[in-house]
C-alpha cells in the first residue's frame, strides 16, 4: 500500500492503503505505535511532519491571595501548531507558589 495521496494526524482509522494481502495499512501517524504504517510512510508523510513551536514565557501573574499562601501563573502561546504527526506542543501554562505580604496583612484583627 502507498500514502502517496493521503497522510493523515493523529489516529483515523479512515487512513488506510490497500496493503499485501488485503490487509490494509495505514498513513495516519498513530500508525508508528501500532506498527501498520504502509511501506511509504516515513517518506512520504513524516517528511510532512511539522512540529508544535511556541512563543515566550509571559510574565508571571500576581499573587493569588494578598495574604499568606497563593499561586502565580504564567502561560505561552502556540506560534505553530503540530502537523502530519509531528512533535505535539509543550505545556502552555505553569504555576507556582507564593506567599502574599501586601502592607495590610498585619493590620487585620
Amino acid at each position: 500500500g502507498s500514502c502517496r495521496h493521503r497522510c493523515c494526524p493523529g489516529r483515523n482509522n479512515a487512513c488506510w492503503a490497500p496493503g499485501a494481502r488485503r490487509a490494509h495499512c495505514y498513513c495516519d501517524s498513530y500508525c508508528q505505535r501500532t506498527g501498520d504504517c504502509c511501506r511509504d510512510y516515513q517518506a512520504t508523510c513524516r517528511r510532512a511532519a511539522v512540529g508544535c513551536a511556541v512563543g515566550p514565557w509571559g510574565p508571571w501573574s500576581g499573587c493569588s491571595s494578598p495574604c499568606g499562601v497563593g499561586s502565580r501563573a504564567r502561560s505561552r502561546q502556540v506560534t505553530v501548531p503540530p502537523r502530519h504527526g509531528g512533535d505535539p506542543c509543550p505545556d502552555l501554562k505553569q504555576r507556582r507558589g507564593c506567599l502574599g505580604e501586601h502592607p495590610a496583612c498585619g493590620t487585620a484583627k
